[in-house]
Formats: structure tokens, sequence, C-alpha cells
């Protein structure tokens, strides 16, 4: 079971604009229903199951998916070789973000069930009964075991609350979902593209640690993996997130 993100919404409206085109005059439950029987095509390819019950959601991130917010960040420092960048050091102000943690056989069915429930609770299912707007990356974050040869079973699953939302966050109907407050990040980050399981991102961390000039002060028992695509692209873009200790 395969990575299905909210990101995959925002390649939504472009894929099926022609052929919603034709439905403009039926009702709205139709054009729901179109979409739904597009977004279980999409999540089939990643051996995800999309529940009716994520029609409704599905519409209203689709509708508002040009409108979105990137998480702001301070840069540190740039590293590059032969003109392509091999990490970068950011620094990610405190906040407030809403978190699913999921401990299901898998990580990528810990982090697509989270990844429906933020998705519902973005989509009105708040105390506001509102759609709060979407913001990117999504990021996972993932402990190590204690050998370091593979994942915990706990995966958390983080969207950052829009600045709206900063200081008065909308609480979640669903019981599973936590507003946290995060401190201040400060992340290693490495850019890789394609699909993001088990396997490419276990490549990743020995990728960027087989780069990283210096190591100290790097946590080597927990790592974030930011999303910013849709999946359904063939070179989605995501990084592997390094964190630093925090002082």
């Amino acid at each position: 079971m395969a990575l299905i993100s909210l990101e995959d919404l925002e390649g939504l409206d472009d894929d099926i604009t022609d052929d919603i085109s034709d439905d403009i005059t039926e009702e709205q439950p139709m054009a729901e229903d179109h979409l739904l029987s597009h977004w279980q095509r999409v999540g089939s390819t990643h051996q995800v199951s999309v529940p009716t019950e994520m029609t409704g959601p599905i519409h209203e991130m689709t509708r508002n998916s040009h409108q979105r917010e990137t998480l702001p960040y301070a840069p540190i420092s740039s590293h590059q070789k032969v003109g392509e960048l091999q990490y970068e050091e950011r620094l990610y102000s405190a906040g407030r973000w809403a978190c699913v943690t999921r401990s299901d056989s898998l990580y990528e069915q810990s982090i697509s069930t989270g990844f429906m429930k933020l998705m519902k609770y973005i989509c009105k299912e708040n105390s506001l009964g509102q759609y709060l707007g979407m913001t990117v990356p999504v990021v996972s974050l993932v402990q190590m075991t204690e050998d370091g040869s593979g994942f915990q079973k706990p995966v958390l699953t983080g969207f950052f609350l829009p600045t709206q939302y900063q200081n008065c966050p909308p609480a979640p109907l669903d019981p599973d979902i936590q507003v946290q407050n995060w401190d201040p990040l400060t992340v290693i980050a490495r850019p890789f593209f394609g699909t993001t399981n088990e396997a490419t991102v276990s490549r990743q961390i020995s990728a960027l640690w087989e780069v990283l000039a210096e190591s100290d002060g790097v946590r080597r028992d927990r790592y974030m993996i930011a999303v910013f695509e849709n999946p359904g692209v063939p070179q989605r873009r995501n990084e592997i997130w390094f964190l630093r200790e925090q002082l």
C-alpha cells in the first residue's frame, strides 16, 4: 500500500477538467460521484482504498485546489556539488500542527489512513464547520528501530495549520486528530523524486548520510518526509529531512 496524500487532489483539477465539462449541467451529486470515482482510480494505483465517505472532502479539496499556503522558513546554508544541490539547512518557526499517529502494519498504510483523517478535518469536520485551506508540505515523522534497520510502527502525519488559524485552531471532530504545538525545527533537507514508501525513504536516508559533511548534532533516531506534489506525477518532488538536536 503506497502513499496517497492530500496533494493527489491538486492534480485532479487539470486531470478531469475535460471529463467534468460535459457534466456541468448535471446535479451536484453527479459531479461529486465523478470526482470520487476518479480519486478511487488514482488510489487503486497505489493499492489504497478510498471509501465513499470521502466524497465530500474530495469535492471540497478539489474545488479549492489552487489555494494553498507554503510553510515559510529561514535558509541557513546550502551545499552543492558540481552545480547540483546536495542538501540545505533551514529553520522553520514554531507553530501549531494537526497530527494523526497510526500504527498500521506498513508505513504507507499509516500515512494513508492518517492523511485521509486530516483531509476530513480540513474539509469542514472541525468546530468551525468550514474549509480551512491547504498548506504544504505535509510531513510524516518516522522513528527508527533500536538497531536502525527499519521504521517503528507508530508514524505521525502532520499538517501545518494555515496562518489565520495559528492563534486559535479549530477543534477536530475526530478524536484521533491532535493539535500540537511544535518548537522551531532546524532541518537538513535533501530533495528526491518519485514515490515515498519505506524502501525508497530508507534509500534516501542512506544517501543523505553519505553526502552530509557535518553530522554532529544531527539526530539518527527519527526523520521526516515532506510531500509537495501529486503522487501521480512521474517525477514527484519530495524531501527527506534530518533533524538537528534542540539546544
